[in-house]
């Protein structure tokens, strides 16, 4: 079995936080003070070295707690940037002042994820635990806006907010975001007395958001922590292959298979909702822990239990292997947040490639080449089940136009989150 390609890196640089967010899968005890274990800069900076030694375009996202609350982060974005690392930043945008921006696009940050969880500032505020954070969020959106730093925004969604789903995806448009991620719970940490919406919702909310996506071209829009999604567009339009291609690509469940979070004490895990640690940077290499890890092994060649075994969906889907661990169970066995019920049919085969079958051009192979590495593959897949579906078997300067006009608004993807 080949090792598949890291290409999205999570690193919790830190428990501290200025919020105190009802969801958040991180305990609330260190949250304020932060804990005297956290990696220090030289050994963020050496995992950098290790990871661009992978040479595999990974992607790395600066998380918490909030990573702002540590004063080193544009020492570590400009270092991982000179190791042409794309460094992106995620956090929950009040502490992203003018100055701060500014510094960090400087120190090479591609761009940030901005949590908003709702439009209703009071709504907002209760949700993260702090009174006047929406307006302070807002004030970062705005900040990234005018320093020309690229954004996405996050939208965890819950019975409280679900409602708010095409307003928020307006909000995105209008505040010229690239992305709209809308985040699923899954309960763990301080969630785990957090009430989620419930699985015929979460069904109804996946059916809006690829309908949302169809209608607006401009927004990329994406569920996330809901591999299910893969299985309700299938449902939708079977005889699309762009819905053939397996979520472990990129739009699913990747954990273990091209992701894996680094906690702030070194911890290596599959995801930030699975708390079981593989290795520890600290006395080995991420390089080798990627590899080896047993865990890690199982997610790439899963051998699922229950419904998930038994569906015809579980080679595009797959469900989530966090929600059984989170609930007691074993890291294959059935996500029981999913309401649907396996059917007869054989197992659906994922797209596979079509390198054999699509041929490009000149031009579109350079406009590819382009295109950061850590999403190109995804990329040029896409691309050839686009022209698959059109019924042609050339992909061209112009497919990859109109594909970047209905994904990224007519914005070459050179950036994207």
């Amino acid at each position: 079995m080949n090792t598949p390609e890291l290409s999205l890196l999570a690193i919790n640089l830190t428990q501290r936080c200025n919020l105190a967010c009802e969801h958040c899968y991180l305990d609330a005890t260190t949250l304020r003070g932060g804990s005297d274990d956290e990696l220090s800069t030289d050994e963020v900076c050496k995992l950098l070295d290790n990871i661009a030694d992978m040479d595999n375009g990974t992607m790395v996202v600066l998380t918490g707690g909030e990573p702002l609350a540590r004063r080193d982060i544009e020492q570590i974005v400009q270092h991982g940037a000179s190791r042409q690392l794309a460094m992106v930043l995620g956090t929950n945008g009040a502490l992203l002042t003018r100055e701060r921006t500014r510094a960090l696009k400087d120190a090479g940050l591609m761009g940030a994820g901005i949590s908003v969880d709702s439009l209703d500032p009071t709504f907002h505020d209760q949700f993260r635990g702090q009174i006047g954070s929406w307006q302070k969020t807002m004030n970062g959106i705005e900040n990234c806006r005018q320093a020309g730093l690229s954004f996405q925004l996050h939208f965890s969604i819950t019975d409280g907010n679900a409602h708010e789903l095409n307003d928020m995806i307006e909000f995105a448009r209008l505040s010229e975001a690239r992305v709209l991620n809308i985040f699923f719970l899954v309960c763990t940490g301080r969630g785990e007395s957090f009430s989620d919406i419930s699985p015929l919702r979460y069904e109804k909310c996946l059916k809006e958001i690829i309908q949302a996506q169809n209608k607006h071209e401009d927004l990329i829009i994406r569920a996330r922590c809901a591999p299910h999604y893969k299985r309700v567009a299938h449902q939708l339009a079977p005889d699309s292959p762009l819905n053939q291609i397996s979520g472990r690509e990129g739009d699913g469940c990747i954990a273990g298979i091209h992701y894996a979070r680094i906690t702030h004490d070194g911890k290596v895990t599959a995801c930030p909702y699975i708390d079981t640690a593989v290795g520890q940077i600290r006395q080995q290499d991420f390089s080798q822990i990627w590899i080896d890890a047993d865990d890690f092994k199982t997610l790439r060649e899963p051998r699922l239990n229950g419904r998930c075994g038994r569906c015809e969906y579980q080679k595009l889907c797959g469900g989530c292997r966090a929600r059984p661990v989170a609930a007691g169970e074993g890291l294959m066995d059935e996500d029981s947040f999913c309401s649907y019920v396996p059917g007869t049919a054989q197992v659906i085969v994922p797209l596979p490639s079509l390198s054999g079958t699509v041929c490009w051009s000149d031009e579109a192979e350079q406009r590819l080449s382009r295109i950061p590495r850590f999403i190109r593959k995804m990329v040029k897949k896409r691309a050839e089940a686009y022209v698959t579906e059109l019924g042609e078997n050339r992909v061209t300067a112009k497919h990859l136009s109109t594909l970047s006009a209905r994904r990224f608004g007519g914005k070459p993807p050179q950036k994207p989150l």
